[in-house]
């Protein structure tokens, strides 16, 4: 989605929103499609005191297996993203602004790279998720297991025999 900025780059107070759905059906996170209905994003840059200001707001459902029990979950995400914009960078290294010399912005890598930055390191189905048995491989947040927990560390066991 290309926005066009010109007018509020020309006019202090001047504010423009546009509205879309990004379809990210085909962007794969550690092999795995996690954005099954498209994204509903809006943006709006706004002129304050010559500073242009874009907000991104995103909206959009993120299917993942839990990385503890291995089930699959779906999580309703809303995030809001924002930047500053300017006509011309002098310094190059200055990651704090994103140039539109022609009053024009390419929303759709800005928005995939926003998301794709802010995912979690670690996904799961919920904050005190049990995870697995190590020993049966039984979901513990569906029923507990009957497997001795108290296993001995095989390099350990000499000294379990000096104590009996």
């Amino acid at each position: 989605m290309l926005f066009e900025l010109k007018s509020v780059f020309q006019n202090e107070g001047e504010a423009k929103q546009v509205n879309y759905r990004l379809d990210m059906a085909d962007v794969s996170v550690d092999g795995v499609f996690p954005f099954k209905t498209p994204i509903d994003v809006t943006a709006e840059a706004s002129n304050r005191a010559s500073l242009i200001g874009l907000r991104i707001d995103v909206c959009f459902d993120y299917v993942r297996n839990c990385d503890r029990c291995g089930e699959e979950f779906s999580t309703a995400v809303k995030k809001s993203f924002s930047h500053k914009l300017v006509q011309n960078l002098i310094d190059d290294g200055n990651d704090d602004y994103i140039e539109t010399p022609d009053f024009k912005l390419e929303l759709d890598e800005l928005v995939i790279s926003d998301i794709l930055l802010s995912l979690p390191q670690k996904n799961l189905c919920r904050k005190d998720c049990r995870g697995l048995c190590q020993i049966c491989g039984q979901n513990l947040n569906t029923g507990s297991c009957s497997c001795d927990k108290r296993q001995i560390d095989p390099r350990l066991e000499i000294l379990k025999q000096l104590m009996d």
